[in-house]
């Protein structure tokens, strides 16, 4: 057998096996299965807010999985072992997909234990939690999110860092943020769709080509520029690329450990194009808090009146906490899922600082071609070198073009080992 003919039916067995391990996920949709429908929010609010949301096992046992969750990880298990037979136990892309169906089955598991102890625990084991440390002795997750709630605070009451009004609705946030992506995407492509939807929580999601808009929600400029930067150059673009990839199909769809790294790339990509702003991260800060607060045993009432006292409304209060409690109990353990953004910022910021400090900027925009996950990198490195992977098709112009982001990134690389303490004596007196 010719080494062109080996080499293609090496590169259909990944292909078979990569659209096995899509094809198996599609139906595990996590979010979906975690949430509260509205009429618990209308009992809670029907109780003037007083009585903790009428959510227990019993809930989430009446609306049961859209899979058998026992065949559902067998299948997992099978894909698992073919990937062993026909790659063998040390081939690269084997590993990656061995993982992600051992991550699977582990998300199975913690949707079977929906409204117990052990669905929060999966959840840390899947998500992390907010009392880990990145490194031994640094500061822990819960640490960040106090640090900046600080220095939020310090800003407060600027009167010229007050959210412009929200006075585009949701049809006008739809035309112009079509507009903005039809720029990114190609317009007569008809790549990436964005309409409005009542069937969503938050105020917009991105699905595979498309970003859904709420349609009660009320939005400005600077809303628009966040979402084209996080839903369109991130999670849609990525989604693309993985869709676009002609072996490794699998990068299409990511497990939750893809989710942190997805959710940290697209806070870091709202950074660097100044698209965030203090209100979108204070948002940020305050999920991590009250994660934190839920991991201390504090409950449903407790971090509804965390959130009032963060000047949030009644309705939005109730939000912001159904996303710490959905999957558990409203005295349970919380759902850490929304401690991927300030990690995973984290983890791709310290990934990226590093490569430019090794001289590696070859595999920065590797993290666009698909649902990636940092611990991948190396290997993703490998495959396209192989022919396995395609670099990314859509990438984001600060990552097309890597001298400004290199060049920050080395003066970062040295202000790190500078003394914050005593920079501030110094300039006490100028400041």
């Amino acid at each position: 057998m010719s080494r062109r003919k080996q080499q293609y039916e090496y590169q259909q067995i990944i292909r078979s096996l990569s659209d096995r391990l899509v094809e198996a996920q599609m139906p595990i949709r996590v979010l979906d299965a975690v949430k509260w429908d509205d009429e618990v929010r209308q009992r809670f609010f029907a109780a003037d807010c007083r009585q903790l949301p009428p959510v227990d096992r019993g809930y989430y046992e009446s609306r049961p999985l859209s899979f058998d969750p026992v065949a559902k990880k067998q299948e997992f298990q099978s894909i698992e072992r073919d990937i062993t037979r026909q790659l063998g136990q040390f081939s690269p892309v084997g590993q990656i997909m061995r993982r992600m169906c051992k991550e699977y089955r582990m998300v199975i598991r913690m949707l079977e234990a929906r409204g117990t102890p052990d669905f929060g625990l999966i959840s840390e084991e899947l998500y992390g939690a907010a009392s880990d440390a990145f490194h031994a002795g640094d500061p822990t997750l819960a640490d960040f999110g106090l640090m900046l709630s600080d220095y939020l605070n310090q800003i407060a009451d600027r009167g010229d860092l007050k959210d412009e009004p929200k006075t585009l609705n949701a049809s006008a946030a739809v035309q112009k943020l079509q507009e903005r992506l039809n720029r990114v995407f190609g317009e007569h492509e008809s790549t990436v769709r964005v309409f409005e939807s009542d069937g969503i929580v938050a105020d917009a999601a991105a699905g595979a080509d498309y970003i859904k808009i709420r349609s009660d929600a009320l939005f400005n400029e600077r809303d628009v520029r966040a979402l084209e930067v996080h839903e369109g150059l991130v999670h849609v673009a990525t989604t693309l690329n993985g869709q676009n990839q002609p072996i490794c199909t699998f990068l299409a769809k990511g497990p939750p450990s893809s989710t942190v790294t997805q959710e940290g790339l697209a806070i870091l990509m709202e950074v660097i194009a100044f698209a965030s702003y203090p209100s979108r991260l204070r948002k940020l800060t305050n999920r991590t808090r009250a994660i934190h607060m839920a991991e201390q045993g504090a409950n449903f009432l407790d971090i509804f009146e965390f959130f009032r006292d963060q000047g949030l409304s009644d309705e939005d209060s109730y939000t912001n906490v159904s996303r710490v409690f959905r999957g558990s109990c409203p005295d349970g353990m919380p759902f850490t899922k929304d401690l991927s953004y300030l990690r995973g910022f984290i983890l791709i910021y310290n990934y990226i600082q590093l490569a430019v400090r090794k001289g590696k900027l070859e595999q920065i925009p590797l993290l666009f071609c698909g649902k990636t996950t940092l611990e991948d990198m190396r290997t993703l490195r490998q495959l396209v070198d192989q022919g396995l992977v395609v670099p990314p098709k859509y990438l984001p112009e600060q990552f097309r073009d890597l001298n400004a982001l290199s060049a920050w990134m080395c003066f970062s690389n040295f202000l790190n080992h500078l003394s914050m303490e005593r920079i501030e004596a110094d300039y006490a007196n100028i400041l």
